[in-house]
């Protein structure tokens, strides 16, 4: 896993300020595109251009099944992942919806499901059969987490080689927000019961049963979890495995990433602490609904695009923002300059 810690540098400074110095002559009052104004920015100096473009779009959505789910943590069975693969690969999700208005390039990859999946339209990447119940053992070994790593890394590349201006990583997996809860809660050292939501549509009573069993988890493995990785092998998913990994390539490749919602921002997280400064290449395109994501976003000092109060995952939170982000590139790209207008600044 040495790849993990190759070098990211940030974005381009020289470029940051030149974006600067446009918005500053475009013909409107200064911050009067508030947000906007900052995308843009943000985008010339990670794509070293005075003129930012979010035109070709990569979204790519990992699957893998969780030992956990043998908890009843979640309100829908297990086999529940394995359907929505066959719902993704016949174009019937939101996601497919999504990166079709978009006019993304959308691929499915799965990473471990329980049950065996072969469909054309689906990457058959599997790392295993799903992870281990947490709760008992560790969720994976390290060489599946070395292998579930390299899933999200090669995403990456085929987004690089196709000449992608944003990449974003999705998810699917019944029991991956208490995989992601545990996570967080082991990372941040937060206690469970600030971070676990509903999931799929929990009721309270179960809530608060997913809150016990990720503390008991998180208290099981307290020994071994010494390292954003042996967190991850410990308590994650094959799915938040490929997320890190893919977030981590990205920024190693200087590709802006739209990270989504709790689980994905979870696995941003991760990449951070295992590489500080990977974060100057992420956008956060939504804040979930999920209770803990917000708690999340504030520990890596983000603001989110947009808050909708969606919590579906699939990479929809990310998709929905990409038009904001192209609003903000043609904004800063097509609008005219005082001096262009003839305008007076008074």
């Amino acid at each position: 896993m040495d790849w993990l810690n190759n070098v990211i540098s940030g974005p381009d400074q020289e470029f940051f300020q030149k974006a600067l110095l446009r918005q500053a002559q475009l013909t409107k009052p200064a911050g009067s595109l508030g947000v906007l104004e900052h995308i843009a920015v943000r985008l010339a100096a990670i794509q070293k251009t005075e003129f930012p473009i979010a035109d070709k779009v990569w979204i790519t959505i990992f699957a893998a099944d969780h030992g956990i789910a043998e908890e009843s943590v979640s309100a829908f069975p297990q086999s529940v992942t394995c359907e929505m693969l066959k719902n993704f690969a016949n174009g019937g999700a939101a996601i497919n919806v999504l990166a079709n208005q978009v006019k993304a390039k959308l691929e499915v990859i799965n990473v471990g499901t329980c049950q065996e999946v072969l469909l054309p339209q689906v990457r058959h990447s599997p790392v295993g059969a799903g992870t281990k119940n947490f709760l008992h053992q560790q969720a994976m070994t390290e060489e599946q987490l070395e292998k579930a790593l390299l899933v999200g890394k090669k995403a990456v590349a085929r987004a690089i080689e196709d000449g992608s201006h944003i990449f974003i990583g999705g998810e699917m997996g019944i029991a991956n927000t208490t995989s992601a809860s545990a996570c967080a809660s082991a990372i941040l050292k937060v206690d469970a019961g600030a971070l676990t939501g509903a999931g799929t549509g929990l009721n309270q009573d179960r809530v608060r049963k997913k809150e016990k069993i990720i503390r008991e988890a998180v208290l099981k493995h307290q020994d071994a979890l010494n390292s954003p990785t042996t967190v991850l092998q410990c308590l994650g998913g094959f799915e938040i495995a490929a997320l890190t990994g893919a977030f981590l390539y990205a920024a190693q490749q200087k590709l802006p990433v739209i990270i989504d919602g709790f689980i994905a921002t979870v696995a941003s997280l991760i990449a951070e602490k295992i590489k500080p400064g990977a974060i100057e290449w992420f956008f956060y395109g939504h804040c979930s609904a999920e209770k803990g994501h917000r708690l999340v976003l504030q520990a890596l000092n983000v603001e989110p695009i947009l808050n909708f109060y969606m919590r579906l995952g699939e990479g929809s939170g990310a998709a929905v923002a990409i038009p904001v982000i192209r609003s903000a590139c043609v904004l800063h790209n097509q609008m005219a300059t005082f001096k262009q207008a003839e305008i007076s600044r008074g």
